[in-house]
Protein backbone atom coordinates (compact mmCIF):
# COMPACT_ATOMS: atom_id res chain seq x y z
CA UNK A 1 0.00 0.00 0.00
CA UNK A 2 1.28 3.62 -0.80
CA UNK A 3 1.83 5.02 2.72
CA UNK A 4 3.79 8.67 3.56
CA UNK A 5 6.85 8.19 5.31
CA UNK A 6 9.34 10.27 7.42
CA UNK A 7 12.98 9.87 5.64
CA UNK A 8 15.19 12.66 7.16
CA UNK A 9 14.86 16.00 9.61
CA UNK A 10 17.46 18.69 10.19
CA UNK A 11 17.09 22.08 11.79
CA UNK A 12 18.95 25.53 11.99
CA UNK A 13 19.77 27.74 14.86
CA UNK A 14 20.64 31.12 14.38
CA UNK A 15 24.30 32.58 15.46
CA UNK A 16 23.07 34.61 18.63
CA UNK A 17 23.08 32.85 22.13
CA UNK A 18 21.14 34.56 24.58
CA UNK A 19 22.45 33.89 27.98
CA UNK A 20 21.21 33.23 31.17
CA UNK A 21 23.94 35.24 32.65
CA UNK A 22 22.81 37.98 30.18
CA UNK A 23 18.72 38.46 31.12
CA UNK A 24 20.41 37.81 34.35
CA UNK A 25 21.83 41.41 34.39
CA UNK A 26 18.57 42.96 33.36
CA UNK A 27 16.07 40.81 35.65
CA UNK A 28 18.35 41.29 39.03
CA UNK A 29 15.94 39.08 41.28
CA UNK A 30 16.27 36.38 38.69
CA UNK A 31 20.01 34.92 38.74
CA UNK A 32 21.15 33.07 35.75
CA UNK A 33 20.56 30.08 37.80
CA UNK A 34 17.16 30.72 38.95
CA UNK A 35 16.29 30.93 35.15
CA UNK A 36 17.52 27.93 34.90
CA UNK A 37 15.47 26.44 37.50
CA UNK A 38 12.98 27.45 36.68
CA UNK A 39 12.47 26.98 32.93
CA UNK A 40 14.99 24.32 32.35
CA UNK A 41 16.89 26.60 29.82
CA UNK A 42 20.38 28.19 29.82
CA UNK A 43 20.29 29.47 26.52
CA UNK A 44 18.09 30.72 23.66
CA UNK A 45 18.88 31.39 19.91
CA UNK A 46 18.17 35.12 18.56
CA UNK A 47 17.62 36.31 14.72
CA UNK A 48 20.03 39.31 13.63
CA UNK A 49 18.09 42.41 12.82
CA UNK A 50 18.16 41.29 8.97
CA UNK A 51 17.55 37.65 9.18
CA UNK A 52 13.80 36.60 9.80
CA UNK A 53 11.81 33.13 9.97
CA UNK A 54 12.14 32.40 6.20
CA UNK A 55 15.76 32.87 5.74
CA UNK A 56 15.77 30.19 8.85
CA UNK A 57 13.53 27.96 7.37
CA UNK A 58 15.62 28.20 4.01
CA UNK A 59 18.71 27.13 5.70
CA UNK A 60 17.27 24.39 7.62
CA UNK A 61 15.79 22.43 4.45
CA UNK A 62 19.24 23.28 2.85
CA UNK A 63 20.94 21.12 5.25
CA UNK A 64 18.11 18.86 4.88
CA UNK A 65 19.04 18.59 0.81
CA UNK A 66 22.64 18.69 1.48
CA UNK A 67 23.07 15.77 3.40
CA UNK A 68 19.87 13.44 2.66
CA UNK A 69 21.64 13.80 -1.70
CA UNK A 70 17.64 14.18 -2.20
CA UNK A 71 16.90 15.61 -6.10
CA UNK A 72 14.70 18.70 -5.16
CA UNK A 73 13.56 18.67 -9.02
CA UNK A 74 11.33 15.55 -7.20
CA UNK A 75 10.18 17.55 -5.01
CA UNK A 76 6.07 18.36 -5.44
CA UNK A 77 4.90 19.67 -2.33
CA UNK A 78 6.46 22.31 0.39
CA UNK A 79 4.18 23.10 3.24
CA UNK A 80 5.37 25.98 5.39
CA UNK A 81 3.96 27.09 9.29
CA UNK A 82 5.10 30.04 10.64
CA UNK A 83 3.40 32.60 12.83
CA UNK A 84 5.90 35.69 11.60
CA UNK A 85 5.60 35.26 7.73
CA UNK A 86 7.77 37.76 5.56
CA UNK A 87 4.62 39.54 4.39
CA UNK A 88 0.65 38.95 4.59
CA UNK A 89 0.79 37.94 1.08
CA UNK A 90 2.22 36.16 -1.07
CA UNK A 91 2.62 33.09 1.21
CA UNK A 92 5.80 32.47 2.30
CA UNK A 93 6.05 29.12 0.85
CA UNK A 94 5.50 30.57 -2.86
CA UNK A 95 8.77 32.52 -1.53
CA UNK A 96 10.64 30.01 -0.54
CA UNK A 97 9.62 27.34 -3.90
CA UNK A 98 11.62 30.09 -5.88
CA UNK A 99 14.58 30.42 -3.12
CA UNK A 100 15.48 26.71 -2.65
CA UNK A 101 15.18 25.71 -6.53
CA UNK A 102 12.21 24.33 -6.31
CA UNK A 103 10.21 23.05 -10.19
CA UNK A 104 7.15 25.32 -10.58
CA UNK A 105 5.41 21.87 -10.30
CA UNK A 106 5.64 22.13 -6.31
CA UNK A 107 2.24 22.52 -4.51
CA UNK A 108 3.41 25.15 -1.54
CA UNK A 109 1.17 26.83 0.95
CA UNK A 110 1.78 28.48 4.58
CA UNK A 111 -0.18 27.35 7.70
CA UNK A 112 -0.19 29.17 10.76
CA UNK A 113 0.11 26.95 14.21
CA UNK A 114 2.41 27.47 17.05
CA UNK A 115 3.13 24.34 18.94
CA UNK A 116 0.79 21.71 17.58
CA UNK A 117 2.60 22.26 14.30
CA UNK A 118 4.30 19.17 13.85
CA UNK A 119 0.98 16.63 14.08
CA UNK A 120 -1.22 19.16 12.02
CA UNK A 121 1.60 19.41 9.22
CA UNK A 122 1.79 15.35 9.19
CA UNK A 123 -1.45 14.86 9.11
CA UNK A 124 -1.82 17.18 6.15
CA UNK A 125 1.16 15.46 4.57
CA UNK A 126 0.05 12.15 5.02
CA UNK A 127 -3.88 13.19 3.39
CA UNK A 128 -2.27 14.23 0.30
CA UNK A 129 0.50 11.89 -0.52
CA UNK A 130 -1.89 8.66 0.30
CA UNK A 131 -4.68 10.23 -2.04
CA UNK A 132 -1.53 10.54 -4.75
CA UNK A 133 -1.78 14.49 -5.16
CA UNK A 134 1.93 14.67 -3.55
CA UNK A 135 5.17 11.67 -3.52
CA UNK A 136 7.71 14.01 -2.34
CA UNK A 137 6.68 16.58 0.82
CA UNK A 138 8.79 18.95 2.30
CA UNK A 139 7.50 20.56 5.81
CA UNK A 140 9.36 23.48 6.98
CA UNK A 141 8.27 25.34 10.39
CA UNK A 142 10.12 28.33 11.43
CA UNK A 143 9.21 31.10 14.18
CA UNK A 144 11.11 33.91 15.24
CA UNK A 145 9.21 34.80 18.23
CA UNK A 146 11.78 37.19 19.44
CA UNK A 147 10.76 39.78 17.37
CA UNK A 148 7.24 40.03 19.38
CA UNK A 149 8.90 39.95 22.77
CA UNK A 150 9.51 43.17 24.99
CA UNK A 151 12.88 42.84 26.21
CA UNK A 152 11.85 43.31 30.21
CA UNK A 153 8.53 40.73 29.47
CA UNK A 154 10.74 38.16 31.60
CA UNK A 155 7.45 35.69 31.88
CA UNK A 156 8.37 35.01 28.01
CA UNK A 157 12.08 36.29 27.17
CA UNK A 158 13.40 33.83 29.23
CA UNK A 159 11.24 30.73 27.13
CA UNK A 160 11.46 31.41 23.57
CA UNK A 161 14.18 30.75 21.61
CA UNK A 162 14.56 31.49 17.24
CA UNK A 163 14.56 28.22 15.11
CA UNK A 164 13.61 26.37 11.87
CA UNK A 165 13.37 23.05 11.11
CA UNK A 166 12.59 20.54 7.56
CA UNK A 167 10.68 17.44 7.22
CA UNK A 168 11.24 15.13 4.37
CA UNK A 169 8.53 12.90 3.89
CA UNK A 170 7.70 10.45 0.86
CA UNK A 171 5.39 8.17 -0.75
CA UNK A 172 6.75 4.67 -0.23
CA UNK A 173 5.26 1.61 0.09
CA UNK A 174 4.35 -0.43 3.33
CA UNK A 175 2.36 -3.06 4.54
CA UNK A 176 0.63 -0.36 7.58
CA UNK A 177 0.82 3.21 7.47
CA UNK A 178 3.87 4.90 9.47
CA UNK A 179 2.48 8.14 9.80
CA UNK A 180 -0.95 8.30 12.59
CA UNK A 181 -3.22 8.49 14.01
CA UNK A 182 -4.20 11.29 15.01
CA UNK A 183 -5.34 12.87 17.32
CA UNK A 184 -6.12 16.81 16.51
CA UNK A 185 -8.29 19.82 18.43
CA UNK A 186 -9.26 23.36 19.26
CA UNK A 187 -10.46 25.47 22.25
CA UNK A 188 -10.41 28.83 20.82
CA UNK A 189 -11.77 29.85 24.29
CA UNK A 190 -7.92 29.95 25.43
CA UNK A 191 -7.31 32.48 22.20
CA UNK A 192 -6.71 35.88 24.46
CA UNK A 193 -4.14 33.80 26.89
CA UNK A 194 -1.40 33.74 24.18
CA UNK A 195 -1.22 36.51 21.57
CA UNK A 196 0.29 39.42 20.00
CA UNK A 197 -2.81 41.32 19.89
CA UNK A 198 -1.98 44.58 17.53
CA UNK A 199 -0.56 44.16 13.91
CA UNK A 200 -3.26 42.22 12.45
CA UNK A 201 -6.18 43.46 9.98
CA UNK A 202 -8.34 43.75 12.99
CA UNK A 203 -5.82 45.77 15.39
CA UNK A 204 -3.06 47.16 12.89
CA UNK A 205 -0.44 49.12 14.43
CA UNK A 206 -0.76 53.03 13.68
CA UNK A 207 -3.97 53.41 14.30
CA UNK A 208 -3.55 54.20 18.02
CA UNK A 209 -0.29 54.88 19.82
CA UNK A 210 1.31 51.89 21.94
CA UNK A 211 1.69 52.29 25.37
CA UNK A 212 3.92 50.22 27.62
CA UNK A 213 2.27 48.76 30.58
CA UNK A 214 3.56 46.53 33.46
CA UNK A 215 1.80 44.03 35.22
CA UNK A 216 1.92 42.67 38.71
CA UNK A 217 5.41 40.74 38.42
CA UNK A 218 7.38 43.76 36.79
CA UNK A 219 6.64 42.33 33.14
CA UNK A 220 6.31 45.22 30.26
CA UNK A 221 5.32 44.89 27.52
CA UNK A 222 2.62 46.51 24.63
CA UNK A 223 -0.34 45.36 22.58
CA UNK A 224 2.17 44.73 19.53
CA UNK A 225 4.46 42.27 21.62
CA UNK A 226 3.89 38.88 22.99
CA UNK A 227 1.38 38.37 25.55
CA UNK A 228 0.95 34.98 27.85
CA UNK A 229 -0.86 34.01 30.69
CA UNK A 230 1.40 31.34 31.93
CA UNK A 231 -1.24 30.01 34.94
CA UNK A 232 -4.16 29.83 32.47
CA UNK A 233 -1.64 28.29 29.59
CA UNK A 234 -0.51 25.67 32.23
CA UNK A 235 -4.00 24.79 33.89
CA UNK A 236 -4.93 24.41 30.14
CA UNK A 237 -2.23 21.66 29.47
CA UNK A 238 -2.49 19.78 32.53
CA UNK A 239 -6.15 19.75 32.02
CA UNK A 240 -6.49 19.01 28.45
CA UNK A 241 -2.70 17.08 27.37
CA UNK A 242 -3.34 13.53 29.11
CA UNK A 243 -7.01 13.26 27.76
CA UNK A 244 -5.25 13.65 24.35
CA UNK A 245 -2.14 11.57 25.59
CA UNK A 246 -4.63 8.07 26.29
CA UNK A 247 -6.72 9.12 23.38
CA UNK A 248 -4.37 8.26 20.83
CA UNK A 249 -3.08 5.43 22.41
CA UNK A 250 -6.48 4.30 22.64
CA UNK A 251 -7.36 4.74 18.98
CA UNK A 252 -4.09 3.27 18.00
CA UNK A 253 -5.06 0.34 19.91
CA UNK A 254 -1.42 0.64 21.55
CA UNK A 255 -0.09 0.44 25.40
CA UNK A 256 2.75 3.22 26.64
CA UNK A 257 4.77 -0.14 27.01
CA UNK A 258 5.10 -0.34 23.11
CA UNK A 259 6.25 3.17 22.54
CA UNK A 260 9.72 3.61 22.61
CA UNK A 261 9.87 8.18 23.27
CA UNK A 262 7.33 10.66 24.14
CA UNK A 263 8.41 13.33 22.28
CA UNK A 264 6.36 16.20 23.48
CA UNK A 265 6.21 20.12 22.84
CA UNK A 266 9.56 21.48 24.70
CA UNK A 267 7.73 24.40 26.54
CA UNK A 268 9.78 24.50 29.51
CA UNK A 269 10.88 21.85 31.99
CA UNK A 270 8.35 22.25 34.88
CA UNK A 271 5.47 21.47 32.42
CA UNK A 272 6.81 18.94 31.06
CA UNK A 273 7.63 17.14 33.97
CA UNK A 274 4.54 17.71 35.28
CA UNK A 275 3.36 16.23 32.64
CA UNK A 276 5.73 13.23 32.77
CA UNK A 277 4.76 12.51 36.61
CA UNK A 278 0.77 12.97 35.92
CA UNK A 279 0.05 10.85 33.05
CA UNK A 280 3.02 8.16 34.46
CA UNK A 281 5.89 8.20 31.71
CA UNK A 282 9.19 6.28 32.48
CA UNK A 283 12.40 8.33 32.15
CA UNK A 284 13.60 6.38 29.44
CA UNK A 285 10.72 7.00 27.28
CA UNK A 286 10.56 10.68 27.85
CA UNK A 287 12.56 13.17 25.62
CA UNK A 288 13.50 16.27 27.16
CA UNK A 289 15.72 18.43 24.94
CA UNK A 290 15.97 22.58 25.45
CA UNK A 291 18.37 23.45 27.74
CA UNK A 292 20.46 25.33 24.83
CA UNK A 293 18.04 26.43 22.68
CA UNK A 294 14.65 27.22 24.82
CA UNK A 295 10.83 26.90 23.73
CA UNK A 296 11.64 27.07 19.78
CA UNK A 297 7.45 26.79 19.12
CA UNK A 298 6.68 25.01 15.85
CA UNK A 299 10.11 23.39 16.06
CA UNK A 300 11.07 22.13 19.31
CA UNK A 301 9.57 18.45 18.59
CA UNK A 302 11.42 17.81 14.89
CA UNK A 303 14.69 19.44 17.15
CA UNK A 304 14.43 16.89 19.40
CA UNK A 305 13.29 13.68 17.18
CA UNK A 306 16.85 14.67 15.13
CA UNK A 307 18.70 15.03 18.59
CA UNK A 308 17.48 11.12 19.22
CA UNK A 309 18.24 9.76 15.71
CA UNK A 310 21.28 11.38 15.95
CA UNK A 311 22.54 9.98 19.16
CA UNK A 312 21.70 6.60 18.07
CA UNK A 313 18.39 6.34 20.50
CA UNK A 314 16.02 5.71 17.60
CA UNK A 315 16.05 2.32 15.65
CA UNK A 316 13.81 1.52 12.62
CA UNK A 317 10.95 0.33 13.60
CA UNK A 318 10.93 2.21 17.25
CA UNK A 319 6.89 3.59 17.68
CA UNK A 320 6.95 6.98 19.07
CA UNK A 321 4.67 9.14 19.66
CA UNK A 322 4.59 13.31 19.40
CA UNK A 323 2.22 15.50 20.92
CA UNK A 324 1.97 19.29 20.53
CA UNK A 325 0.18 21.94 22.14
CA UNK A 326 -0.25 25.64 22.72
CA UNK A 327 -1.13 28.79 21.34
CA UNK A 328 -4.84 28.39 20.12
CA UNK A 329 -5.42 26.88 22.04
CA UNK A 330 -4.67 24.16 19.77
CA UNK A 331 -3.24 20.67 20.48
CA UNK A 332 -2.04 17.75 18.07
CA UNK A 333 -1.09 14.11 18.81
CA UNK A 334 0.36 11.03 16.78
CA UNK A 335 2.19 8.30 16.08
CA UNK A 336 5.24 7.47 13.57
CA UNK A 337 6.74 4.16 13.11
CA UNK A 338 10.24 5.00 12.35
CA UNK A 339 11.14 3.70 9.28
CA UNK A 340 13.01 5.88 6.62
CA UNK A 341 14.26 4.38 3.52
CA UNK A 342 17.55 5.99 3.22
Amino acid sequence: MRVAAIQALEHHLPERRLKNDELAKLYPDWSAQKIFDKTGIRERRVVAPDEFASDLGAAAAEKLFARTGIDRATVDLLVYCTQSPDYFLPTTACILQERLGLPTTTAAFDYNLGCSAFPYGLAMIRGLIETGAASTALLVMAETYSRFIHPMDRSVRTLFGDAASAVLVTATEREAPTLGPFVLGTDGKGANNLIVKRGGIRQPIGTEPLVETTDNSGNVRTEANLYMNGPAILEFTIRRIPAVFKELLARAEVTLSDVRWVIMHQANEYMLRYLQKKIGIPDEKFAVHLEHCGNTVSSTIPIVLQHLVKEGQVKRDDLLLTLGFGVGYSWGANLIRWSPDR
